[in-house]
């Protein structure tokens, strides 16, 4: 895939490529009743954990070398769930943005799609981005009417103990999902120090991590109602650590967040995602935070 511009009225490219540096793909396949991964590989930088490749449902996680993207670097990921199936993709730790005096963007784009029935839980750890990086993420996801999506995106401030609070040169990301064919939801983010001093206090502020936490497709329904209401019913504390503010979207929910650290965004991300465990067969963060 070329270097599309992330500009939000700009339209994706189509799929990711599958060959070259960086590519990978993952296909899971309902098989005699069971989730199976059908499909696995992935070429350098970007690596694909598979530790539970049959099952109620599929794991995967994601890897690169050093734990992160040097400068550069480009990653193409395309996700398929076949009808009936799960699946469950994370990162095996968050992923870091190094370094980048030359001005070299690293990027990386995911093309997931799921099929009638299917359940895609999109759950990696947070991207912490060091002082003079850049990284550029696009993500489309493509749904059938009847299958769910979880979708977990979350950004750190970086290193602050090492003085570089909010100190990266640019973050972009675009998510786009279409179901049946239809856009549902395009979300886009630009964090530019052009535009200010991140850490100003009408800006980032008091806040080291944010997020975004969708809940889509009917096998979603009943807990996007529930987060729903849940924050419509949240008090207003003056100066909070944690701020929480949920809107509805077609066929579900879209929850952001605001923390003053990312343990303590984590944690209510894993709160708001109980319910996961009994579409997945166990808890994937049970063991995490």
């Amino acid at each position: 895939m070329g270097t599309a511009s992330l500009n939000p009225t700009a339209g994706f490219v189509p799929a990711p490529e599958t060959s070259g540096a960086g590519a990978g793909r993952l296909e899971v396949r309902l098989v005699s009743g069971l989730s199976a991964a059908t499909g696995v590989r992935a070429l350098s930088p970007l690596k694909i954990l598979v530790p539970k490749p049959r099952g109620p449902s599929v794991w995967a996680y994601t890897s690169g070398l050093g734990g992160g993207y040097v400068a550069g670097d480009q990653t193409r990921l395309e996700v398929i769930v076949g009808e009936g199936a799960r699946c469950f993709l994370g990162t095996q730790s968050s992923t870091k943005i190094y370094r980048n005096p030359d001005g070299f963007p690293c990027r990386h784009d995911l093309l997931a799609s799921s099929g009638p029935d299917a359940v895609l839980v999109l759950a990696p750890d947070p991207v912490q981005c060091f002082a003079k990086s850049i990284y550029e993420q696009r993500q489309r996801i493509e749904l059938a009417s009847s299958s769910g999506l979880v979708l977990v995106d979350w950004l750190g401030s970086g290193r602050a103990a090492c003085g570089e609070r909010w100190d990266f040169s640019r973050y972009c990301s675009r998510t786009d999902v279409v179901v049946d064919g239809k856009p549902v939801l395009i979300d886009s983010v630009s964090l530019d120090p052009r535009d200010g001093v991140l850490s100003d206090p009408a800006r980032m502020g008091r806040f080291n991590c944010v997020a975004l936490l969708l809940l889509m497709g009917e096998p979603m329904r009943a807990n996007a109602e529930c987060l729903l209401a849940e924050i419509a019913t949240l008090p207003i504390s003056r100066r909070s650590g944690l701020v929480c503010s949920a809107s509805p979207v077609p066929g579900g929910a879209l929850l952001r967040m605001a923390g003053a650290g990312t343990e303590q965004v984590g944690h209510e991300l894993c709160r708001r995602l109980r319910f996961v465990a009994a579409l997945l067969g166990d808890d994937p963060w049970a063991r995490k935070w």
